[in-house]
């Protein structure tokens, strides 16, 4: 399993308008083979910060979902980007 989190940084009066820029993307990641999670998301708490989630069972499926991806091009609205990908070994009940 693959995560990719993090967090980029627009200004702040930007940021619902980029979130919703993503809206498409999000419900067709969801959709596609071998994606178990993705959420772009307004943070609560600071106005300039975009939350970035996905969970793909496998590179291969990612790699497959980027081909045809097409991402909304956001240009330069984003001013830092802080998004890792991480490779799972395991999962068990966070509590």
């Amino acid at each position: 399993m693959l995560i990719i989190a993090g967090h980029v940084r627009v200004a702040p009066e930007r940021r619902d308008a980029v979130v919703t820029e993503f809206e498409d993307l999000v419900r067709r990641s969801r959709a596609a083979p071998g994606c178990l999670d993705v959420a772009v998301t307004a943070d609560s708490v600071d106005p300039g910060r975009i939350n970035n989630f996905e969970r793909w069972e496998s590179q291969e499926h990612l790699d497959r979902w980027r081909a045809v991806a097409d991402a909304p091009d956001v240009g330069d609205e984003f001013v830092a980007v802080e998004v890792g990908l991480f490779d799972v070994s395991g999962e068990r009940p966070p509590f």
